[in-house]
């Protein structure tokens, strides 16, 4: 890794590192408050797996989801996803069976249950259908959409659709930042824009600071840096292929409009001016196939 990079904290290892140690909780806590509703808001809570790097060789990935109890028992479970994995979402599913669950010992009864929530921030697009870069589960009745089983809820953090393009500038980022949330999708997608040291007041937050702070600062042991280095790769592969796919995806849109402006009797000058296609582009695709 390059001495001059930055860390990123969308690569799992050094997101754990940032929000899953004790003396960090006070950036989970701010995290988790910035996802939830107000009902399930925490003032503290405890990191039922904090990251340790003594253990990273034995453990490897199995520490990198961050696992907390509220002072009112409420479970959660954060994890950054880096790549599209298969079955995501019966992923999704089963560590939030897990977190359920563990709570109950062999002698307790139903009632000690408490509210379980998954929060998955990914790198990637899984709700394409949904503009939003935040969404929500529940278990609700079909037609009435009544919320009865209210221990189960799931959040979805597709960071992609907060920041598409990495040449925004910063002026770009922060017409976006409405929320608490906002703000630590700008951190975790656009850091390399933001200066703890020159914040702009929208975002001049004693936590982003901190964590921005913390970013400075960390340093990985020489496991910890092989294996953060090949995630990062993952991340940039994923990233690469998002490239490849909206190009792909921008390009079969402009020979569709080619297609129909010479339908209704453009001229390829009118074409091209409009779709930006080559002369030689709208020729090739004129001609009888």
């Amino acid at each position: 890794m390059d001495a001059m990079e930055k860390i990123s904290p969308r690569v799992d290892i050094a997101f754990k590192k940032i929000f899953g140690v004790e003396e960090n909780k006070d950036l989970l806590i701010s995290l988790i408050n910035s996802i939830v509703g107000e009902e399930d808001q925490v003032e503290d809570i405890i990191l039922m797996n904090p990251y340790n790097p003594q253990n990273f060789r034995q453990e490897k990935l199995s520490i990198l989801d961050i696992k907390a109890k509220g002072i009112c028992g409420k479970r959660f479970n954060i994890e950054i996803q880096i790549n599209d994995e298969a079955d995501y979402d019966k992923r999704a599913l089963y560590y939030w069976a897990k977190l359920y669950t563990e709570q109950l010992k062999v002698t307790e009864d139903y009632s000690v249950l408490s509210k379980a929530i998954g929060i998955h921030i990914l790198n990637f697009t899984s709700i394409p259908e949904v503009d939003r870069y935040h969404n929500v589960f529940h278990i609700t009745e079909k037609e009435t959409g009544f919320l009865y089983f209210k221990d189960l809820e799931l959040h979805t953090i597709e960071l992609t659709k907060f920041s598409k393009n990495g040449r925004e500038e910063l002026a770009d980022i922060l017409t976006k930042i409405k929320n608490s949330l906002d703000m630590w999708a700008a951190f975790l997608t656009r850091h390399d824009l933001l200066n703890k040291d020159h914040l702009p007041q929208a975002i001049n937050n004693p936590i982003l600071k901190k964590a921005l702070g913390v970013l400075d600062v960390m340093s990985f042991g020489d496991e910890e840096r092989e294996a953060y280095e090949g995630h990062l790769k993952w991340l940039r592969i994923e990233a690469s292929t998002l490239k490849k796919y909206e190009a792909k995806v921008a390009m079969e849109t402009l020979l569709l409009v080619a297609t129909r402006m010479a339908r209704q009797g453009a001229s390829i000058q009118d074409i091209a001016l409009i779709t930006d296609l080559s002369h030689e582009q709208i020729t090739k695709l004129l001609l009888p196939q």
